[in-house]
C-alpha cells in the first residue's frame, strides 16, 4: 500500500487506471470484455468517467446514452469535475489499506461512485435543471445507499469509506480532503427552511454513524467519534465524542481524514460542546 500511496501522489491517475485495467484483463478475462469497455477503449479519465457513471444510473426513464451526454456536458462545461474525481481517486489510494489498484473504486466502491454521480446531479443543478438532478439523486441513492441533495457542495479529495447509509442535505457544505464512514448524517435539526445543514471543515474525519446537525461549523481536520451525535460547532483541530458530542481532546491531529486514525484520547473534557 505504501508503494500505491506515492504512486497515486507522482504518477498519471489515467495511464495508472490504465495499466491497472491491462493487468487486470490479462488475469481475468471474463471481465476483458468489460474492462475495455469501461476503461480501456477510452482516451481520458472524463470519457471512461462518464461511462462508468451512464452505465450504473442509466435506467428505462434516462437511458444510458443520455447520461453520457449530460456528463459529458458537465465536464466540459467544468473540468473541475473531473479533477475532482482524480483527487478522490489518489484520496482512496491514500487512505483505503485494503486497495491494491484505483481499479477498485472506480468500478467497484459505491461511495466513489455516488460522490461522482452527485458531482453531476449539483451541476445540473447549477444549471437550473432541477428536476433531472433530483432524478439522478434519486438513482443514486437507489444504487449506491447514498443519499446527496444535488444542492450539496462537495470539495475533492473526499473519501467515503464504504459507503452505505450516509446522508447529506440541502445546505450542506463538505470541505477538501474529508473522509467519512457508512451511516454519517449530515441533516437539519427540524422542519425550518433556508441554510439549515453542517459546514464540514477541510480535512475532518467523520467516524461510522455520526451525526452531525443543524447549520454549526466542525472546523478544519476535526475528528467526530463514531456513533456521535453533534449539536454545536466543532473547534478546529478537536475531537468530539458521545450523545451529546462532548470535547475528548484538542488538538487532535495534523491530518485526522488522511490517517484515519479513529482512536480516541484518554482524558475527557467535562463540558458539552
Amino acid at each position: 500500500m505504501a508503494k500505491l500511496e506515492i504512486v497515486a501522489k507522482t504518477a498519471d491517475t489515467w495511464a495508472m487506471l490504465r495499466a491497472s485495467a491491462e493487468a487486470a484483463s490479462r488475469d481475468e478475462p471474463l471481465l476483458a470484455s468489460q474492462l475495455n469497455a469501461v476503461i480501456l477503449s477510452h482516451a481520458d479519465l472524463a470519457a471512461a468517467l462518464s461511462f462508468q457513471i451512464a452505465r450504473k444510473i442509466g435506467d428505462d426513464e434516462l437511458g444510458a446514452m443520455s447520461v453520457r451526454e449530460v456528463c459529458r456536458d458537465a465536464f466540459a462545461s467544468d473540468p473541475s469535475i473531473v479533477a475532482a474525481a482524480e483527487a478522490d481517486l489518489k484520496a482512496v489510494a491514500e487512505r483505503d489499506p485494503a486497495i491494491q489498484s484505483l481499479l477498485q473504486p472506480f468500478l467497484y466502491f459505491k461511495g466513489f461512485q455516488a460522490i461522482q454521480a452527485h458531482r453531476v446531479s449539483h451541476w445540473l443543478w447549477r444549471q437550473g435543471r432541477e428536476t433531472l438532478a433530483l432524478h439522478v439523486q434519486s438513482r443514486m441513492s437507489e444504487l449506491f445507499q447514498v443519499d446527496i441533495h444535488p444542492a450539496a457542495t462537495l470539495g475533492s479529495g473526499l473519501f467515503f469509506d464504504h459507503g452505505t447509509g450516509i446522508v447529506i442535505g440541502e445546505t450542506a457544505v463538505v470541505g477538501d480532503e474529508v473522509s467519512m464512514l457508512h451511516a454519517v448524517t449530515l441533516g437539519g435539526t427540524g422542519a425550518e427552511r433556508g441554510d439549515r445543514h453542517p459546514k464540514i471543515g477541510r480535512g475532518v474525519l467523520l467516524g461510522a454513524g455520526a451525526k452531525v446537525l443543524g447549520n454549526i461549523q466542525i472546523g478544519d481536520y476535526a475528528k467526530v467519534a463514531s456513533g456521535s451525535v453533534v449539536l454545536k460547532p466543532v473547534p478546529a483541530g478537536c475531537t468530539v465524542a458521545g450523545v451529546p458530542a462532548r470535547i475528548v481532546n484538542c488538538p487532535t491531529g495534523d491530518a485526522p481524514a488522511r490517517t484515519m486514525d479513529h482512536t480516541l484520547s484518554d482524558i475527557v473534557y467535562d463540558f458539552v460542546i
